[in-house]
């Protein structure tokens, strides 16, 4: 089992189950996330195995500075997770949205090569296996109506996750692409249309693990939901259009429901600002 884990989100949901597993099996933890309550309280559980660090995930410097404590403290780690992300509605037509978008693309993908990349050489340089987990989303396989800002980070995800797989085939690394469909955390809990084969998050992470652990490189939580996008991407477009155009929609920023979005302002989605109205 692993030995030396990073793990980003860790403040709940998959990433706080992930973390939990982890630090039961006597793993070396760090922690990362923006709610530092939440991580005080997994840190609780194995204080001289884990740190708290709370960077923006996006911000390169910030997560060097992360990297480089830990790699003082604990030396390179055998599993590195950038499960950090966020979800929401999207509507084109609205200029206040491309803000949303925008902050969409830079935690759920910049984030994750922002979280790869300060410890990358370290341990390609140990010369021993670990592991590099990018949690992206069925989400990311094909476009759904009112969700296109989040459907572009997780395909934009997996198409990385691919071109790094290939860049390290030669070394002792693995990078592993997990697609959760529906998972039982705050990202779901204000979804009003039906979520087949909703997980729990203790539930995925083990299967997570499991699958790393076997060197799975994509790994589909649960995998029926794997078989029901499928089987749906095989009918022709325009009936798949029409299927999706009948469910309800994700809650948009400041919507009620909504998933509030890290480092994204009210003002980032003022029209009236955006679009110099005056008031």
């Amino acid at each position: 089992m692993f030995r030396n884990a990073v793990i980003t989100g860790a403040c709940g949901g998959l990433g706080q189950a992930l973390a939990a597993e982890l630090i039961a099996a006597g793993a070396q933890v760090a922690l990362v996330g923006l709610n530092r309550d939440a991580l005080s309280a997994l840190a609780a559980l194995a204080p001289d195995r884990t740190r708290i660090y709370t960077p923006d995930v996006s911000n390169a410097l910030a997560m060097q500075a992360m990297a480089s404590d830990w790699l003082a403290h604990h030396c390179a780690p055998d599993l590195l997770i950038a499960n950090a992300g966020v979800a929401g509605g999207f509507e084109t037509a609205d200029p206040a949205d491309l803000a949303v978008m925008r902050r969409m693309l830079e935690i759920n993908l910049l984030g994750v090569a922002t979280t790869f990349q300060p410890f990358l050489q370290t341990m390609l340089d140990g010369q021993k296996p670990g592991a590099l987990v990018g949690v992206a989303s069925v989400a990311g396989w094909r476009g759904m109506p009112g969700n296109g800002a989040y459907c572009a980070s997780k395909a934009g995800l997996i198409a990385y996750l691919q071109s790094l797989r290939a860049e390290l085939r030669s070394s002792a690394l693995t990078v592993h692409t997990v697609s959760p469909g529906y998972l039982r955390t705050a990202l779901t809990a204000g979804n009003t249309f039906a979520m087949p084969g909703l997980l729990g998050p203790d539930e995925a992470a083990r299967s997570l693990l499991r699958g790393v652990a076997r060197g799975r490189e994509h790994i589909v939580l649960p995998r029926r939901i794997g078989w029901l996008s499928r089987a749906l991407s095989l009918l022709p477009a325009r009936w798949h259009d029409r299927i999706l155009l009948g469910q309800p929609r994700k809650p948009r920023a400041h919507q009620a429901g909504a998933t509030p979005i890290p480092g994204l302002t009210d003002t980032d989605t003022d029209t009236d600002t955006i679009t110099h109205r005056p008031s």
